[in-house]
């Protein structure tokens, strides 16, 4: 990822666009094949660039001081026609969508990782919270499923995403293509692999590229959710999973015993740097009439950046999940935490089943899950001590009703909608 966004990699790929314009040029008969061929073996000396820069101030006509300096007079030739954004917006381009084919290779293997580990841990059960509350069980695997699902909508978001930033401009000064004929314009963007955009002023219209940089700006808020669920679950009072801790890794500088999650909070801490490109990006898109130049400071810094910030939490969250720590003993300890009050609305449905009120079933249920909660006792004993209870409910009924299997008994059918067996 990082080469691609080198003075180099850029570079490179404005020299790309320069030698497919002067190519279409020569296709279209306005200047001799013979020269055409000669630019082919243009080349630019990334010194000289810098140079020609500190007497210039302008980092497109520095670069063309260096390439005409490898060229003799087919060098007339290059950048016929064409404003400084044709030759930047269309190798931006070039950086975005190979950017976005490494992002798709990360989201891939981070998926293969997730579906293995919910795979394995399918059938694990352990509780559900809500506002940060026991609730209900679940199982492990199928909190990792719903990952994978996340993961698999960030791949179509990112690959529409990459298409619809794959458009390049070759259209001159304000878009009307007086200096370069639309024809050109096509020849040029085919044979980069781009699209053509449709109607373009001096730039790539600024939309495509904050639809680019919120998708990235997604993924890492997903990421950020399933870490900081990580971190939920790293807590001492809490420990079911934990992120790898290698041999004579340290914690703290203060406490040898610490195990803390900073990957974890790495990756969150990340993903609001994305989401601060992402705004910068949307500032972008309204600029002065046919182009101003406040968006070229910062997509210099957010689009490289955004890209880089992606391709690394990627990377790291892959590590965390291949090397997680699964506690499925300390799961079934905090499942039963509450002395069975995860079976409260099963308690309830059942009442409500035999003809009681929802409302009465309800205060039945409550009551006791009160005073079970209040003074630790296990719920189906005081059930079983309330007539209200007992007159509806038999031993056989609340066998059935205190069995954690039939919070299992729907996975198989979950993990076969993503396609998990």
């Amino acid at each position: 990822m990082a080469a691609i966004w080198t003075d180099e990699g850029k570079l490179d790929r404005w020299l790309a666009v320069e030698i497919a314009v002067v190519d279409a040029w020569a296709e279209a008969g306005r200047l001799p094949v013979a020269d055409a061929e000669k630019v082919r073996k243009a080349r630019y000396n990334i010194a000289d660039v810098a140079r020609y820069q500190a007497e210039t101030h302008h980092d497109v006509t520095a670069f063309l001081k260096s390439v005409a300096d490898s060229l003799g007079d087919e060098g007339r030739w290059v950048h016929l026609g064409l404003t400084s954004q044709d030759v930047w917006d269309t190798a931006t381009a070039l950086q975005l969508r190979d950017s976005a084919t490494l992002l798709e290779d990360d989201l891939h293997a981070l998926r293969e990782v997730l579906e293995a580990r919910a795979l394995e841990f399918k059938d694990t059960l352990c509780i559900g919270r809500t506002h940060g509350v026991h609730a209900e069980p679940t199982t492990f695997g199928l909190k990792l499923a719903g990952w994978v699902s996340e993961i698999r909508r960030a791949q179509g978001r990112l690959a529409e995403a990459k298409a619809q930033i794959a458009y390049g401009k070759i259209s001159g000064a304000v878009g009307s293509h007086a200096t370069v004929p639309p024809d050109v314009e096509e020849k040029v963007c085919i044979n980069l692999g781009l699209s053509v955009e449709p109607i373009s002023t001096q730039v790539v219209p600024r939309d495509r590229h904050a639809y680019f940089i919120s998708t990235l700006a997604i993924i890492a808020a997903g990421l950020e959710r399933m870490a900081q669920e990580i971190r939920h679950l790293q807590r001492t009072e809490v420990l079911e999973a934990e992120e790898p801790f290698a041999e004579g890794q340290t914690g703290s500088s203060a406490m040898p015993h610490k195990r803390n999650p900073e990957l974890c909070e790495r990756v969150c801490g990340l993903a609001r740097v994305l989401r601060g490109y992402a705004l910068t990006s949307f500032e972008n898109i309204a600029l002065w009439h046919e182009r101003d130049i406040s968006h070229s400071s910062t997509e210099r810094i957010t689009l490289p950046d955004s890209c880089g910030l992606l391709d690394y939490m990627l990377d790291v969250f892959t590590g965390i999940m291949r090397g997680l720590n699964v506690y499925p003993e300390n799961m079934r300890r905090n499942l039963e935490l509450t002395q069975g009050l995860v079976f409260s609305q099963r308690v309830m449905l059942a009442l409500i089943d035999t003809g009681l009120s929802r409302q009465d079933a309800y205060a039945i249920v409550q009551r006791n899950s009160m005073r079970a909660w209040k003074e630790r006792v296990p719920l189906r004993g005081l059930l079983e001590a309330d007539p209200d209870a007992t007159a509806r409910l038999g031993s056989a009924k609340l066998d059935e009703i205190f069995d954690y299997s039939v919070y299992t008994r729907h996975v198989d059918d979950s993990f076969r909608r993503i396609g998990l067996t």
